[in-house]
């Protein structure tokens, strides 16, 4: 997993990548211009911070980085010119795709949750969802473990009320996407225009 982001208006110049969740132990090392966050348990890097890289990379975007095979390439020489082990391999795989609700249960332990079967085309994945609209036979959007939203949440595997969910149906609001409603409820795609499995682009 490969996950980076750019924002140079609230932190400067850096480079922020993230390969795991963050755990509570860690150790920071700072060589040259990289920073290696590691789990203090096991010493396995969780993430890395490249400053002054931006226009060497050719960053202009701010939030998310699709990070190609080049500039992946860059940041490895970076990270072994400072010292470090750790190899970054490109992530090409879509963050947030259209999904399929196969299956709706209700939570055993919440009135308004309900575990879904969501098909991604792969793969079947467990989501947890809590919007009043959730129903079988829907296609929806779904972010990935790993996706990063548009206000800078990291999709991680979870449990809500005791049970796992390895990823997110979204709603329009939390896509910000355009004259999306403000209310709850998750975004209901048209089969005429999408199908499971397809990439969905939100910027």
């Amino acid at each position: 997993m490969l996950i980076a982001s750019y924002n140079r208006p609230q932190m400067g110049d850096v480079l922020v990548v993230m390969l795991h969740e963050d755990v509570q132990a860690q150790t920071i090392q700072k060589k040259n211009e990289v920073v290696e966050i590691s789990d203090l348990s096991n010493g396995n890097a969780l993430g890395y911070n490249f400053f002054g890289v931006g226009k060497e990379l050719g960053l202009t975007t701010t939030g998310q980085i699709n990070l190609n095979e080049e500039q992946v390439k860059f940041l490895n020489n970076k990270i072994h010119k400072a010292g470090f082990k750790t190899s970054l391999e490109v992530d090409k795989a879509p963050s947030f795709v259209v999904g399929l609700v196969e299956d709706i249960a209700k939570h055993p332990d919440s009135d308004h949750l309900h575990i879904t079967k969501t098909n991604i085309g792969k793969e079947t994945l467990q989501i947890v969802c809590g919007a009043p609209n959730i129903a079988q036979g829907q296609l929806v959007v779904v972010a990935k473990v790993g996706a990063m939203m548009p206000n800078g949440e990291v999709i991680w595997p979870g449990k809500l009320r005791g049970v796992e969910s390895d990823g997110m149906i979204c709603s329009a609001r939390e896509l910000h996407l355009p004259n999306a409603p403000q209310k709850r409820g998750i975004l209901v795609l048209s089969a005429d225009t999408y199908h499971q499995g397809q990439s969905f682009s939100i910027g």
